[in-house]
């Protein structure tokens, strides 16, 4: 089966596109998406071949999301998404163990900010949260990410306490990737609720990343923003 759906993507290449996300992505030396291969294919193709495939079994799914393919593990996680949607606990458990126990093949930002809210977030959603907190100070750039990320689902749901957690943990992360996310995930709970959002930044908007920052403020007024930006408060 992973030989079949290999064929109907490499048959999708196109190697103009695959260039443009060659950069796009940063696969270059040094940069965070290292040897990263794409085949060039869109999300909506990969998704029609998401709803071909979507039920086919769990290891063969395991099978690409560890391939060289980016396009062959978005795939992948398109599919653990649907298959996670639709299972018992039970099920839901081990694609949960598996995606934890695969995050090194998780390795560009856009698999972990379509799946991570998807799969780690509905399934920790009436649970214990504490692997967020582990995830967060690791080592390895996405599982950072895959923390705060994850949170969205909670957010979504009107529970803020979380990305708040999460973000405190990775408030001087050097990472721009993981200022962005964190910025992004504060701008969601602003989006809510601005007033709490302000609290939480009031007693640390002088020491976070000005990256971090200007994504958390970036649906205040205009003047409001100049004041966080100016440390007026």
């Amino acid at each position: 089966m992973i030989s079949e759906i290999l064929e109907q993507l490499q048959a999708s290449h196109n190697e103009e596109k695959a260039r443009v996300l060659q950069r796009f992505f940063k696969t270059s030396p040094g940069q965070y998406g290292e040897g990263d291969v794409f085949l060039g294919i869109t999300v909506p193709t990969l998704r029609k071949l998401a709803a071909q495939y979507q039920g086919i079994a769990l290891e063969s799914v395991l099978g690409l999301i560890r391939h060289q393919y980016h396009e062959a593990r978005l795939l992948a996680l398109v599919l653990l998404i649907q298959r996670f949607q639709k299972s018992d606990p039970t099920v839901k458990q081990m694609i949960f163990d598996a995606y934890l126990a695969n995050t090194r093949f998780i390795n560009n930002w856009d698999l972990v900010d379509l799946s991570a809210p998807h799969i780690v977030g509905a399934y920790l959603a009436d649970k214990n949260r504490d692997i967020l907190s582990k995830l967060a100070i690791s080592k390895q750039l996405w599982e950072r990410r895959i923390a705060v990320v994850a949170t969205f689902h909670f957010i979504r749901k009107g529970n803020f306490r979380s990305t708040l957690d999460i973000s405190d943990l990775l408030l001087h992360d050097r990472e721009d990737l993981i200022r962005k996310a964190v910025g992004w995930m504060l701008r969601e709970v602003g989006k809510r609720d601005q007033a709490l959002l302000e609290v939480w930044l009031k007693s640390r908007y002088r020491h976070m990343p000005r990256t971090m920052l200007r994504y958390a403020i970036e649906k205040f007024t205009p003047s409001k923003r100049q004041d966080y930006l100016h440390g007026l408060f």
